[in-house]
C-alpha cells in the first residue's frame, strides 16, 4: 500500500533525518557533516568542467535540503538557486542565505533553456513519478548544459552485503531503487544519455555505517567502514559503487 504525500512528508521532518538537518550534537553527526564537506568539493569540482566563461552560469539543485549545495556553488561563482517540497529545510537554508531555496512553484517562474547545471543529489530515488519532474526540468536545462544526477545503486558490495538491512533502501523516503542500465533507460524515454559517471566514495562508508545499526542494534564502526573499503576495492573493476553521480545531456548534444 502507498503512502500518501502528508504521511511520506511526516518521515522527512523526523530530527533522524540527517540531510534536512544542521545539528552537530553526536559524534556521527559531525562525522556526516564532516563528510559531506568533502563530498561537496567533489560536486563542485565535477560542475566546474561545464562552467560557461560568460558571465551565465545559472544552476538549479532541485531538492536542496537546507541549502549547502547552493550555498557552496554560490561561493564559487555560479548564479544558484534551489527549489525544496519542505518547508522546514527551506527555512534553514533562508536563514543562512535569503531566497536562495524555494517551493516547487518556482520552476514555473524560470525561462526555458536558461540553467546551465541542474542537479539532483540523492534525489530521484525519492520522486513518486520520476518522469513527470524530468519532464518539467529538462526544458529549462541549456542545450549545451548537464543534468547531474546523484543515486545509491542497489548493485554494489554493501548492498549485497547488507541485504534487507541495506540503509540506501531508506523504506519508505526512497520509492525508487535504480541500476546504471535504469538510470541510461529513464533518460532515454526524454531524448536524454548518460555522459559519463563518478564515484560517490564516502557514500559506501556512511551508508555501511548506518547499515551496521540496522543489522545489528547499534553502530558497528569497524565493521562499517572494513565492508565500505570492501565495497569501493570491488567497485574499481566492476564499476558498481555504492552510489554514482550521473553526468546526463540532451541527445546529439
Amino acid at each position: 500500500m502507498s503512502l500518501s504525500e502528508a504521511e511520506l512528508q511526516r518521515y522527512y521532518e523526523t530530527n533522524d533525518y540527517i540531510s534536512h538537518s544542521n545539528q552537530k550534537q553526536t559524534c556521527f553527526e559531525r562525522i556526516y557533516f564532516a563528510a559531506r564537506e568533502l563530498t561537496q568539493y567533489q560536486k563542485l569540482r565535477l560542475i566546474s568542467r561545464f562552467k560557461p566563461k560568460s558571465p551565465s552560469s545559472a544552476l538549479l539543485d532541485f531538492g536542496a535540503g537546507v541549502g549547502h549545495f547552493v550555498h557552496a556553488a554560490n561561493r564559487q561563482g555560479w548564479q544558484a538557486c534551489g527549489v525544496e517540497i519542505s518547508q522546514k529545510a527551506r527555512t534553514i537554508a533562508n536563514t543562512k542565505s535569503p531566497e536562495t531555496v524555494f517551493p516547487l512553484n518556482y520552476l514555473d517562474t524560470l525561462q526555458q533553456n536558461s540553467q546551465t547545471i541542474i542537479t539532483m543529489w540523492h534525489v530521484l530515488e525519492h520522486l513518486k513519478n520520476p518522469d513527470q519532474y524530468i519532464k518539467q526540468i529538462k526544458p529549462l536545462l541549456r542545450k549545451d548544459g548537464r543534468l547531474i544526477v546523484a543515486v545509491p545503486n542497489f548493485k554494489s558490495y554493501d548492498a549485497a552485503y547488507f541485504a534487507s538491512f541495506w540503509a540506501a533502501y531508506d523504506v519508505p523516503r526512497h520509492l525508487w531503487h535504480f541500476s546504471q542500465n535504469a538510470i541510461s533507460e529513464l533518460f532515454e524515454r526524454h531524448d536524454m544519455e548518460v555522459e559519463s559517471t563518478h564515484p560517490m566514495w564516502l557514500d559506501a562508508f556512511y551508508v555501511s555505517l548506518i547499515s551496521t545499526k540496522y543489522k545489528f542494534n547499534s553502530m558497528k564502526l569497524w565493521r562499517g567502514l572494513w565492508v565500505g573499503l570492501v565495497s569501493n576495492l570491488k567497485a574499481m573493476k566492476t564499476r558498481e559503487f555504492s552510489s554514482i553521480i550521473y553526468v546526463i545531456k540532451h541527445q546529439n548534444n
